[in-house]
């Protein structure tokens, strides 16, 4: 990451000391997961923070992405991997504790992914509420995605007016009203800009958007954004942008979605040209009828923070690494890195 695409806010003020950052940051995530659970069904449990490789249930996000593996003196042969995230873990989770329909489960998800570009919005520390729910068969469509989502701003945006009545100073930026779109649908409006272009003109306009159907390729032959084949039906999820206007820029602060059934498993692995994946555990107890129906997805704990603290780095918010130079800049201009 070169200094030079760091964005520096013109008129950023840091509203909150260091002590005052870590006091907010604490009564954020106990408020806004207390909001989650109730707005979603949800009851909070452990999870791991690695997996066996062959089990099959580490997250291979847009596929290039290397996950931090090693050994355990332990265990013979077997290669360990730091999680990407949970999304398949928690499935096999939901079965284990047996829950009913409507139900439904989240955790505190750290990981750690080596290969992010590290800027104001990433690190290579990743934190997040991991949530998933089982489901019917009946509610594997779109208005029942689109009710998640709105289920979930709704306790974000409750988040934010008991934070700003406890911290003054703070400028609220939630809209709570979602602008729906599909990722063909952004296309065809936008077809001479890139993705990432699209993302920010839309969020600009409409402030709190669900791009929806992410993974599969799109009519101009590229892809809005990669997505692992086997955990997202890819017609039946989306990430959740806001636009943030201290740094001018749309976040991400949720990929989630319905998950596969057997059918969509297959057409995606084939399109992925995974097939081999499917003799995998995971993959096995998927295709004979052994894992419940689920819809879920992660929320970036430092991203919420970030927003909700009117903050300009994700390294106000959390503790990680960066390099020397990205620490001298947001020095220089009193972004004060934990």
């Amino acid at each position: 990451m070169a200094a030079k695409d760091l964005l520096i806010p013109k008129y950023y003020e840091n509203k909150l000391d260091i002590i005052s950052t870590e006091i907010a940051i604490k009564y954020v995530k106990d408020l806004f997961e207390r909001r989650l659970a109730h707005h979603l069904n949800l009851m909070r449990i452990s999870a791991p923070l690695y997996v066996r490789k062959s089990s099959g249930l580490n997250d291979d996000l847009n596929g290039i992405e290397r996950p931090v593996d090693f050994d355990i003196k332990e265990i013979k042969d077997e290669d360990i991997e730091i999680v990407h995230s949970l999304a398949k873990w928690k499935r096999m989770a939901l079965k284990r504790y047996n829950m009913n329909i409507g139900k439904g489960i989240y955790t505190d998800m750290n990981a750690i992914r080596r290969d992010e570009v590290l800027d104001n919005l990433h690190s290579t520390y990743v934190d997040q509420w991991d949530w998933e729910k089982i489901i019917d068969e009946k509610s594997r469509n779109v208005e029942f995605l689109k009710m998640t989502v709105r289920n979930i701003m709704k306790a974000l945006k409750e988040t934010e007016k008991e934070l700003d009545i406890v911290f003054e100073n703070l400028e609220p930026f939630i809209q709570e009203d979602v602008y729906f779109i599909t990722s063909q649908e952004l296309e065809d409006r936008y077809p001479d800009l890139t993705p990432k272009q699209r993302e920010y003109e839309i969020t600009k306009q409409y402030k709190t958007v669900f791009i929806m159907q992410i993974g599969d390729v799109l009519k101009s032959g590229q892809k809005h954004d990669g997505r692992a084949p086997d955990y997202d039906d890819w017609a039946l999820n989306g990430d959740i942008l806001l636009y943030y206007p201290i740094l001018d820029c749309p976040i991400e602060i949720s990929s989630m979605g319905i998950r596969v059934n057997k059918q969509s498993l297959q057409e995606q692995l084939k399109k992925a040209g995974c097939e081999e994946r499917l003799q995998l555990p995971f993959h096995q107890m998927l295709m004979n009828d052994e894992l419940p129906l689920t819809i879920g997805g992660g929320i970036g704990q430092s991203r919420i923070c970030l927003i909700l603290l009117n903050k300009a780095h994700i390294g106000e918010v959390q503790v990680s690494q960066w390099d020397d130079e990205m620490v001298k800049v947001c020095e220089e201009h009193h972004i004060t890195l934990l």
